[in-house]
């Protein structure tokens, strides 16, 4: 009675003090954490179920890890995950990403690694290649040197020998229609893909109509060699050349600086990421170059002239013959192929290579059909040293 009394005169109520020493209830904070774990932990339970039922325990496993753990997945990576070449070649990025991965340069040109610089051989095909025996026989004992990717319509599926260099070497492509801006985007797309391998130094754009004209030492030590990068690109000052240009072009091209080249071209790999990462000209040709204006060849050999005129060769290293006239050069089928054609196409010309005087002008040589495979491979050893 005493103490209530005391309580009272220091204005105290005894019940307030009463559910003051009561136990607290638990706090809402609390509560919502607790809540929010309970979702985590069933979603986590529903999607390792999901994997385990539709991909294995294997990729439940994966799943764990790479949502889970991050620290553990950072802590194994290495430099070789970053040098080495894609095993796959297929992906699901869109050609924006594509591009914005292949740009990437490193700035310190000293690798920290043993580098081999490779050739990608890129095709660029509608469907088969009834040429890749005769290829194969050239790129035998040399796989350390060289990337093949080849981009074919997208409905076309490949059936080639796993013992082929050519077995799985299909990039993710696109319907590409000659004369169309949808060609460069094609061989923009092979320079992409290839510029994935930190090791591809050299890139040259074939069709399935190519064919090499010497063995691959010789034509390895050509391209490592060279001071240049084999693009062609001349002023055409007639219909055909600066006739197809458009003042909308400047002032991004003016037509002193419009060229004209060969579609088939060689470049480093410098030059390539300048290809890929461009959208400047891109957008100029893609508006204003259509036909009877053929971006294929107009495109590079215009935006590489002005951009890097000083390491561009001014010729391609694709040997055609326009000698019979017409839109499109000769087509070479079983009848033509004779040691004497064969040697005339290798040792017809005289160039400048590495500003000197040389009788190898040419690597390659199109347009060979299919019926051309058995007398080239029948002659090649002969003539063509592989």
């Amino acid at each position: 009675m005493q103490s209530k009394v005391l309580l009272l005169e220091e204005g105290k109520d005894p019940a307030h003090m009463s559910r003051i020493n009561q136990p607290k209830p638990l706090p809402l904070r609390l509560l919502q954490l607790f809540m929010s774990f309970l979702v985590l932990c069933v979603a986590f339970s529903v999607l390792s179920l999901y994997t385990i039922r539709h991909f294995g325990i294997e990729s439940a496993v994966t799943t764990v890890k790479s949502n889970f753990l991050p620290c553990l997945r950072e802590s194994n990576i290495s430099l070789g995950q970053w040098i080495k070449a894609p095993g796959d070649l297929m992906h699901s990025m869109t050609d924006e990403e594509l591009f914005w991965r292949a740009s990437f340069s490193p700035r310190i040109k000293n690798y920290p690694f043993e580098r081999v610089p490779k050739i990608a051989f890129m095709f660029l095909t509608k469907g088969p290649l009834p040429l890749a025996p005769l290829w194969d026989r050239f790129l035998s004992g040399h796989q350390r040197l060289f990337s093949i990717y080849v981009h074919s319509l997208p409905s076309f599926k490949a059936n080639i020998s796993r013992a082929s260099a050519f077995h799985g070497r299909q990039i993710p492509s696109q319907v590409a229609e000659w004369g169309r801006m949808s060609i460069c985007d094609a061989e923009k797309r092979l320079l992409a893909n290839a510029l994935l391998d930190v090791n591809n130094e050299w890139f040259i754009l074939l069709s399935e109509s190519c064919i090499p004209l010497y063995n691959f030492s010789v034509t390895y030590n050509y391209l490592k060699k060279s001071k240049y990068s084999f693009v062609g690109s001349f002023d055409d000052l007639g219909p055909y050349g600066r006739g197809r240009y458009r003042d909308d072009m400047a002032p991004e091209v003016n037509i002193t600086e419009w060229r004209k080249g060969s579609q088939w071209f060689e470049v480093n790999r410098k030059l390539a990421i300048n290809i890929v990462q461009d959208t400047k000209f891109y957008e100029k040709f893609e508006e204003f170059c259509r036909p009877p204006c053929y971006v294929d060849e107009h495109y590079f050999p215009t935006m590489l002239t002005i951009e890097a005129s000083h390491v561009i060769a001014n010729r391609s290293i694709t040997w055609v013959d326009w000698s019979r006239g017409g839109a499109h050069p000769a087509t070479f089928g079983r009848q033509d192929i004779t040691e004497e054609l064969l040697r005339d196409v290798v040792d017809g010309r005289i160039c400048s290579y590495n500003d000197k005087a040389s009788s190898i002008c040419s690597l390659f040589a199109r347009k060979f059909a299919p019926s051309s495979l058995q007398p080239l491979l029948r002659l090649a050893s002969e003539v063509l040293g592989y």
